[in-house]
């Protein structure tokens, strides 16, 4: 063979490398979800306000707009473990992808030796003893395997997916990890406002209860009186308790999410001062916004990768084809390796056919075929869980404003109420069992207004959530 001949056969190998793979030609599963979110009247309100940029295309850095909300999720996104687990996910998925990707193109390898040996007479062909030198240097392809049936460009494409599924996945633990962080802030803020609630209504039950029991050491208060006074002021030192503990476990909560300790600073003081802390944003429609979810993306990219493995089962049951080879030069003489005839040439192509394996690439075909039906229902399922999420955040968002305002209406006329109660008291047209009262309505009143405030903000980070929302930088 020529050496013109030798480098024809070694471009053919570049050549049959692009090979097309034996994996089914991938389509988009069907969303299996309606054209629409669900048709409430609250539901279709929302849908019906489409803005141009979904939540998926809005920063977290434009979403939430409160300065140490902002600064809270960027401590946790350098911190937090989970989101350094799926970062350092990607760069190992990326090298096996990398290594995959190399098996397309032959390996080259240098290699450069030497060989002194010494022949007993009684086994050299001149019956005297003989010392023998080789010297060789030479260029080579290391076991390279011709991709005739695109079995190692499936295994690449499959390599290439799973990389890729692991960014999207990186992008679901930023989202989860975003909203963690305004929830846990949301709820610190609101039982920090509890809490001071409490310790209001503590003071002011105290001076009632005082008032009480001097008009029945005077005798003109009833010791039924006295006793609601009492359980009133047990009942805010109670609450006081209860909540200190909650707002101790909530920067506990903060710390753990941000993945350092928060400085006080950083620390919502309450609820009522964050009610401006978040964009509203609008859900856009199923099939433009649930396709674009990270979560959603990383299963079709794991489809995809499954979709891949059946070519490489598939091209199991055809021959490998595989090559080593080296060009080089020879002699017995250092001095002599480049010169004469010392031009050296190799080619060892290797063909292996399966003829007999019990039925192993069969079944590891079925295998293939079976994991990509799982990922298709998968897929489908993540889409409808994705839908129903976001319409369950949709029916609430419907309604939520509706109830903070009755809410605070209540609150507002308990309040005038409770005023009314005192005058009455005052006057001596009422007892003060009816004061009492009316100020433990009050009490539940505001509770329940910082309840209702709350679930909207945390509707609102969900909403975001779901829609995928967070995931970009």
């Amino acid at each position: 063979m020529t050496n013109k001949n030798v480098c024809v056969v070694l471009m053919t190998t570049f050549v049959l490398a692009g090979c097309s793979t034996m994996a089914p030609n991938y389509s988009q599963p069907a969303a299996p979800i309606p054209a629409d979110w669900p048709g409430s009247a609250a539901s279709r309100t929302e849908a019906a306000q489409l803005q141009q940029k979904t939540a998926a295309a809005i920063p977290w850095q434009e979403f939430f707009v409160d300065t140490k909300l902002r600064t809270l999720m960027e401590l946790a996104l350098k911190n937090n473990r989970d989101l350094r687990v799926a970062a350092l996910n990607i760069e190992r998925l990326q090298a096996l992808y990398q290594i995959r990707r190399s098996d397309l193109i032959p390996k080259f390898e240098a290699s450069a030796s030497a060989n002194f040996q010494r022949i007993p007479g009684d086994l050299s062909a001149s019956g005297s003893t003989m010392t023998t030198h080789q010297y060789n240097v030479g260029l080579g392809i290391i076991s390279y395997e011709l991709d005739l049936f695109g079995r190692v460009r499936s295994l690449k494409d499959q390599a290439l997916e799973q990389y890729l599924a692991s960014e999207q996945a990186q992008r679901t633990v930023q989202i989860s990890l975003v909203s963690q962080v305004a929830g846990a802030w949301l709820a610190l803020a609101a039982d920090r406002e509890r809490l001071q609630r409490a310790k209001d209504t503590l003071t002011s039950q105290q001076e009632s209860y005082k008032l009480t029991r001097s008009r029945f050491e005077a005798g003109v208060s009833s010791s039924l009186a006295l006793n609601q006074a009492q359980t009133t002021v047990d009942a805010a030192r109670v609450d006081i308790a209860r909540y200190t503990t909650m707002v101790a476990q909530d920067e506990n909560a903060l710390n753990l999410v941000v993945g350092s300790q928060v400085s006080a600073e950083l620390l919502p003081q309450a609820l009522s001062e964050t009610i401006t802390a978040m964009k509203d944003i609008d859900p856009g429609l199923p099939s433009e916004v649930l396709l674009h979810r990270p979560d959603i993306l990383q299963a079709e990219n794991q489809l995809k990768s499954l979709n891949a493995n059946i070519g490489a089962a598939r091209a199991a049951f055809f021959p490998r084809i595989t090559l080593v080879s080296s060009v080089g030069f020879g002699s017995t003489e250092l001095s002599g390796l480049f010169k004469g005839d010392a031009f050296a040439w190799s080619i060892l192509p290797r063909v292996s056919l399966p003829i007999f394996d019990g039925g192993a690439n069969k079944a590891n075909l079925k295998v293939a075929e079976v994991d990509r039906d799982i990922a298709v229902a998968q897929y489908e399922k993540s889409i409808q869980n994705a839908f129903r999420e976001v319409a369950d955040a949709l029916a609430q968002k419907g309604t939520i404003d509706e109830l903070v305002a009755a809410q605070k209406s209540l609150t507002d006329a308990i309040s005038e109420s409770c005023k009314l109660s005192q005058a009455r008291f005052d006057k001596g047209v009422d007892s003060y069992l009816a004061v009492l009262d009316s100020q433990r309505s009050l009490y539940g009143a505001q509770q329940n207004l910082i309840t209702a405030r709350l679930t909207s903000l945390a509707n609102q980070v969900t909403l975001y959530k779901v829609l995928g929302g967070g995931g970009a930088n």
